[in-house]
């Protein structure tokens, strides 16, 4: 008997020391789990930017990257990922490790046109956790000035009156090339694409006569504006472009012509929302300030800086606008 109650106390003395380190585990577990949505983040923080240096997008990553590393005190390096249209640095961010330390600055091309355009390594909803909408740069009609035509309603009439008209593109389904589609079917116009590899060469044939027009970023183009080179004459926004004397494609008789490069900060799926939203909040205060601004116009960028719900309510709208064009232009993947 007395061998069986010294058994018994032994047990209960066990499950108690048990029980206890079992507190001790979880309570650490807590700790530990509370302390890092708490610290993020702690360490270098990478933003993929999915085409080569030296462009648009790039400039605009380190714009981000600048205002990331002010906002949250740890530094935050651009690594630049070119290739497939953006498709390599997307996936690459797509299969990171979800832990807010490795992001991505896709575009109109890696989350509005590509997916809709051709099979992609990744998925732009499901594969990534939106964290804000950065910029957007609007597109401008651009021809060249000998052709006779000093507003969008000359170009227009001038176009109908010659059929197949060349414009220059970055490439078969490229932002410049669904513009074109999207003017030749609002307009009823007969055009002719002439697809380039990249915006520069195709605007470097422009310059020199070889196409008649193109829509093209305003930040590629605004230099070549003002030197007389290229004549821009319309905008692709529904309102007028504060600072840009240019009207809109609606003003010149083009109803629902809105074409804009816009650019946006994603983390892998599964990056906790509380990092995601550490994020977001620091990029629209950091958007908001005056250096950041004056970055981003000096690339005639209108600065927005978005939470995670609108960044994805963005997207979803420009995937199926995009879609709707592709579909009934009839534009395929080369």
């Amino acid at each position: 008997m007395r061998t069986q109650r010294s058994h018994i106390r032994s047990r209960i003395v066990a499950f108690t020391l048990a029980l206890g380190s079992a507190q001790v585990v979880t309570t650490f577990l807590a700790d530990t789990v509370f302390a890092q949505a708490v610290a993020y983040p702690v360490k270098t923080i990478r933003l993929v930017a999915p085409f080569a240096p030296g462009g648009a997008l790039d400039l605009v990553a380190r714009v981000v990257g600048q205002v990331l590393t002010e906002q949250l005190g740890q530094q935050v390096i651009v690594d630049n990922r070119a290739g497939a249209a953006g498709a390599i640095g997307s996936e690459l961010v797509a299969r990171a490790a979800p832990d807010g330390y490795t992001l991505l600055l896709g575009a109109t091309t890696t989350h509005g046109i590509n997916p809709v355009l051709q099979k992609l390594p990744y998925d732009p909803l499901k594969d990534f956790a939106p964290v804000s909408l950065v910029a957007t740069i609007p597109h401008v009609l651009v021809v060249n000035p000998t052709l006779p035509a000093a507003t969008l309603a000359e170009f227009i009439k001038y176009a109908k009156g010659k059929p197949g008209l060349t414009y220059g593109s970055a490439g078969t389904g490229s932002p410049h090339h669904l513009a074109g589609e999207m003017l030749r079917l609002n307009a009823g116009l007969d055009l002719t694409h002439v697809p380039y590899k990249g915006s520069a060469p195709a605007m470097s044939d422009l310059i020199g006569g070889q196409l008649q027009f193109m829509s093209i970023e305003l930040t590629a183009a605004v230099s070549q504006i003002k030197a007389g080179k290229l004549r821009a004459l319309a905008i692709a926004t529904a309102r007028r472009v504060p600072g840009v004397d240019l009207p809109t494609f609606a003003e010149g008789g083009v109803a629902g012509f809105e074409v804009t490069a816009w650019y946006a900060v994603y983390a892998p799926a599964g990056t906790p929302r509380t990092s995601v939203d550490t994020l977001s909040r620091a990029i629209a205060r950091g958007l908001a300030s005056g250096e950041a601004k004056e970055k981003l116009g000096s690339l005639n960028a209108v600065t927005i800086g978005s939470t995670p719900d609108e960044l994805t309510a963005h997207m979803k709208s420009e995937l199926a606008r995009w879609s709707k064009v592709i579909k009934t232009a009839g534009v395929k993947a080369e």
